[in-house]
C-alpha cells in the first residue's frame, strides 16, 4: 500500500450524493475461470494502490466539513458467495443495499465475488459519492488485470482533481440574479442548519429499505444479437444510446397509456473530458444528465421518434446544461445539499428509533431546504418526476482475456441521486466483450413486475421490429 496521505475536502457536487441510502452504483463483471479468494484479496490490494478514492474514509472537522482522509482508513470488505446460479448476484445485491457504509471508518466500497469453479461474477458494490458508472468499469478492467496477472506491477494514477469552481469550463458563471438567491438560502441556513452523521444515516438507511423494494430485470444481448442493432442504428442513422432512450420511453408510452411523467427524460452524460483537468480513468463523481422533455409520438413510427429524440439530446448535452447544477451547488452552502436527503426520508424513520425525533422532526419542519425540494417539485415522495433515467456507458474496449481469465460481460446498475419511486424506470446500459447488457430498475412501490417485462418486451419489439 503507497504510504503517502490523501486528504481533501468533499466537494458540494459529492456532498449532494453524501449519506444517501440509494445511491449505489455496482458493476457485475461476468468472468469465465477460477477465481479464489486470495487472489481477489491480492487484485483488490492493487487496485486500491492504483486508485486514490479506494484509500479513503470520511472524517469530519470541527465546523462539520467532511474531509476525504487515507489516515486510519481501514480494509475494503470482500465477501465470498458460492454460486448457484447466474442471476443469484442480483439477490445478493438486494442484501448488500440493506448494509450501510462505514463512511468514517473505510473506503465506501465492497468486493462481492459470486463463485464457482468455472464461471463467477464478481461485483463492486459502490457509493456515489467516490465513483460514477465509469468508473467502475475502469475498476473491473484494472481488477481483471492483476487478477490474470497476480505479479504485475501497479501503475499510480495521479490524485483525482474533482469537479469545482476551479475545475469547471472557464466559460461557466453564475448570474447575480443566481447568486442573489443563493446567498439568500444561505444566510436563512446558517440560522437553522442542522448537521447529520453517520448515526442518523444508518437510520435513515434502515427506514428506507423498510419501506421501498428495488427490482432489477437484466436484458443480456448475444454478440450477434449486439451487432444486429449497431447495424441497424448506422442504417437509421441514431446513435444506439438514442434509440435504447427512445425504446424504453415509447415502451412505458405504449403499455401503461400516455402519463405526465413519460416525457420526462434523463440520459447520463460524463464530464470527464469536459474538464480543464480531465479526469480520465481516474474513480470519482464525474457524471451529469442531459434533462428533456420528449413525448413519443404512438402515430409515427419508432425510428423516427429516436431521430426526433437524439435531435433533443445533443441540443442538452452543452457544458451550460450539464455543469448547470454543479455550478450553482458550489456557491450553495453544501450542508444544505447533504440535508436534502433527510429532509425527503427523514418522516420514514419510525418512532422506536433513537434518530426519530431529531429525523421525524426536521422532515417536518418549513425552511430553505423545504423551499428546495418544493421549487424543483421534488418534495412528495408519492409523485413520479420522471419516466425514464439512462445511462449508457456505451462501448468498453477491453481485452476478453486476462491469463487464464476471461471477462465475458459486465453489467451496469448506475444508481441514483433521487429515491427510486421517483422514476418509473432506471435503465443502466454497457457494451463489452461484444455484447450489450441493459439493466432495469424499479421501485415495486411504483411499478410491478409484470408491467416492466411487458415495458422490456416492446422495447425489443421496437429495436429489432421491421
Amino acid at each position: 500500500m503507497t504510504s503517502q496521505t490523501y486528504k481533501r475536502l468533499v466537494t458540494p457536487m459529492e456532498r449532494y450524493l453524501a449519506r444517501s441510502p440509494y445511491a449505489i452504483v455496482a458493476v457485475v463483471a461476468r468472468i469465465k475461470g477460477e477465481i479464489t479468494e486470495d487472489l481477489l484479496a491480492n487484485a483488490v490490494s492493487k487496485v486500491q494502490q492504483r486508485h486514490p478514492n479506494l484509500r479513503v474514509r470520511i472524517e469530519e472537522d470541527a465546523d462539520h466539513r467532511p474531509w476525504f482522509t487515507s489516515e486510519g482508513a481501514q480494509e475494503i470488505p470482500i465477501q465470498v458467495v458460492p454460486r448457484e446460479s447466474a442471476d443469484q448476484w442480483i439477490q445478493v445485491y438486494h442484501e448488500a443495499c440493506r448494509v450501510p457504509f462505514d463512511f468514517d471508518q473505510r473506503p465506501a466500497i465492497r468486493f462481492i465475488l459470486v463463485q464457482s469453479a468455472a464461471a463467477s461474477e464478481l461485483m463492486i458494490f459502490c457509493h456515489h459519492i467516490i465513483c460514477d458508472g465509469l468508473s467502475l468499469a475502469y475498476l473491473a478492467r484494472d481488477l481483471m488485470v492483476h487478477l490474470g496477472d497476480p505479479t504485475r506491477d501497479v501503475e499510480v494514477l495521479p490524485n483525482p482533481v474533482p469537479i469545482g469552481l476551479d475545475n469547471m469550463p472557464e466559460e461557466l458563471s453564475l448570474n447575480p440574479i443566481a447568486k442573489f438567491f443563493v446567498n439568500r438560502i444561505n444566510k436563512k441556513w446558517q440560522a437553522e442548519s442542522v448537521h447529520f452523521d453517520q448515526k442518523d444515516y444508518e437510520a435513515l438507511t434502515e427506514a428506507y429499505w423498510a419501506n421501498y423494494t428495488h427490482h432489477m430485470l437484466p436484458v443480456e444481448l448475444s454478440e450477434e444479437q449486439t451487432t444486429a442493432l449497431v447495424q441497424r442504428c448506422r442504417k437509421e442513422s441514431v446513435t444506439v444510446n438514442s434509440a435504447l432512450t427512445a425504446a424504453f420511453v415509447g415502451a412505458q408510452v405504449v403499455v401503461q397509456g400516455d402519463r405526465p411523467f413519460h416525457a420526462q427524460v434523463g440520459v447520463g452524460a460524463s464530464l470527464r473530458d469536459r474538464l480543464p483537468h480531465p479526469a480520465g480513468e481516474t474513480m470519482g463523481f464525474y457524471a451529469s444528465a442531459a434533462m428533456l422533455k420528449f413525448k413519443y409520438d404512438v402515430r409515427q413510427g419508432f425510428w423516427d421518434n429516436a431521430r426526433d429524440l437524439q435531435r433533443q439530446i445533443r441540443s442538452r448535452l452543452t457544458d451550460k446544461h450539464l455543469f448547470q447544477n454543479a455550478l450553482a451547488w458550489s456557491y450553495l452552502d453544501p450542508a444544505i445539499l447533504e440535508a436534502l436527503r433527510f429532509k425527503r426520508l427523514g418522516g420514514l424513520v419510525p418512532a422506536d428509533s433513537p434518530r426519530h425525533e431529531k429525523l421525524a422532526s426536521f422532515a417536518r419542519r418549513d425552511d430553505v431546504a423545504l423551499g428546495i425540494l418544493k421549487r424543483e417539485k421534488i418534495d412528495d415522495l408519492e409523485r413520479k418526476s420522471m419516466g425514464t433515467a439512462m445511462t449508457n456507458l456505451t462501448r468498453m474496449d477491453f481485452p476478453r482475456q486476462y491469463g487464464t481469465l476471461g471477462l465475458d460481460g459486465l453489467i451496469m446498475n448506475p444508481g441514483g441521486a433521487v429515491p427510486l419511486a421517483t422514476v418509473n424506470l432506471v435503465v443502466g446500459a454497457v457494451t463489452c466483450s461484444g455484447k450489450l447488457a441493459l439493466l432495469l430498475e424499479y421501485a415495486e412501490q411504483a411499478i410491478n413486475t409484470e408491467t416492466v417485462e411487458q415495458i422490456r418486451d416492446q422495447a425489443m419489439a421496437f429495436l429489432y421490429g421491421g
